[in-house]
């Protein structure tokens, strides 16, 4: 066997001198550590050493799995997983009481390895778990009682427990492109509105479903404008991060092309 044949591929190294780097201060004056799109394809055990963040971002990364020591970020109020590879979550994830964001859209969940220990996030507000392959939902996630956001969109459920669907708090819930049945189909969400709870990724990220799914969204989209009473205003969105656009291979460039507009 030739070397280093049939291994994964080889993600940057974080080091504690690029984490420190990393970390900005946030709109509300908390510390963000901020390692996105770097590359990574384990957890860097170095940042374990900086567990008084009060926001962690590892987003869009070849992430394959979430340790157990998550656990130690007990300052945790926001955690972004978004466009990585995980499988599974750590039952630990549940001991971050602090939490009141966790995004772990665009992965490769499934109902079996969602933890049951998510229930236990008593402070979460928004939780979106888009974009992966749930079959079903827990309905234990009925005990999230401060729950006002949740992303279902993009999975293969066929319905949701009333527990969730009655949350006290619920003001928005996506979950639109789901195999519900015909009597059963969960309330339409307007294609406008639905940008906000979507990513932008790179083509390469997503399996061929899903990128069928973006272009026919991109299409359904572009028709909507098409129809609109003022066609020669451009739509504008502040933050956005849609798989509804095409990605370019360039995340840089996109951004810059989009300021000069």
């Amino acid at each position: 066997m030739a070397k280093g044949k049939g291994k994964g591929p080889k993600g940057k190294k974080i080091t504690l001198k690029i984490a420190k780097n990393s970390i900005r201060i946030s709109f509300d004056g908390g510390l963000r550590l901020d390692l996105s799109k770097m590359g990574i394809t384990t957890f860097p055990k170095c940042i374990l050493k900086l567990t008084d963040v009060d926001e962690l971002d590892l987003s869009r990364n070849m992430l394959k799995k979430i340790p157990s020591s998550i656990e130690k970020f007990q300052k945790l109020r926001w955690l972004d997983l978004h466009s990585n590879q995980l499988e599974d979550l750590p039952k630990a994830v549940g001991t971050l009481q602090n939490l009141f964001y966790l995004n772990i859209c665009n992965n490769k969940l499934t109902t079996k390895n969602l933890p049951e220990e998510l229930n236990l996030l008593k402070n979460l507000r928004i939780l979106n778990l888009g974009l992966n392959c749930l079959d079903s939902i827990p309905p234990t996630l009925g005990a999230l009682k401060e729950l006002k956001e949740l992303g279902l969109f993009d999975n293969f459920l066929t319905t949701i427990p009333n527990s969730v669907k009655r949350l006290p708090k619920l003001e928005k819930m996506n979950a639109e492109r789901n195999p519900f049945p015909e009597s059963k189909k969960e309330e339409y969400v307007d294609p406008i509105k639905r940008i906000e709870s979507l990513y932008l990724v790179q083509e390469k990220d997503l399996c061929s479903s899903c990128l069928q799914n973006c272009q026919g969204e991109k299409d359904k989209l572009n028709k909507f404008k098409d129809t609109e009473h003022c066609p020669s205003k451009k739509l504008s969105f502040p933050l956005l991060l849609t798989p509804n656009s095409t990605a370019m291979d360039n995340q840089e460039q996109w951004r810059l092309k989009e300021e000069h507009l």
